[in-house]
């Protein structure tokens, strides 16, 4: 997991074989965010990419290494003080050669944070 508490999963819930909702709570009180930013704390996007590969290894109980990742689309800040839940809504697609494909989407509230589609392999 992210170093020292960055965020809890608070339930996982498979809706079925593909399709997993996640609800996470961010530590707004993490020192990621004393720098990033300073007043105005942002959670960082690579954070959100790491929690989504955490995630999955969870989920598929295997570890993984991201070695694609397209169509990424930040599309809101999230201020963990202000919004330090999230749901994740993960499309966990496994290949016969023991590869990954996962379709993203993250909220907050109402408002979509994040959409992206990673691909892994196992490790």
């Amino acid at each position: 997991m992210l170093l020292n508490h960055f965020y809890n999963v608070e339930e996982l819930v498979q809706i079925d074989n593909l399709n997993h909702k996640i609800s996470v709570r961010l530590n707004a009180s993490h020192d990621i965010f004393k720098g990033h930013f300073p007043g105005n704390p942002i959670t960082p996007g690579v954070c959100m990419i790491q929690m989504i590969k955490e995630i999955t290894e969870s989920i598929v109980s295997k570890k993984l290494f991201m070695y694609q990742c397209s169509n990424v689309k930040f599309m809101a800040l999230i201020n963990p003080e202000v919004n330090p839940e999230l749901i994740l809504n993960l499309e966990i697609t496994e290949s016969n050669t023991n590869e990954f494909k996962v379709k993203n989407a993250t909220m907050f509230d109402e408002t979509v944070a994040l959409k992206l589609v990673c691909n892994f392999k196992t490790i």
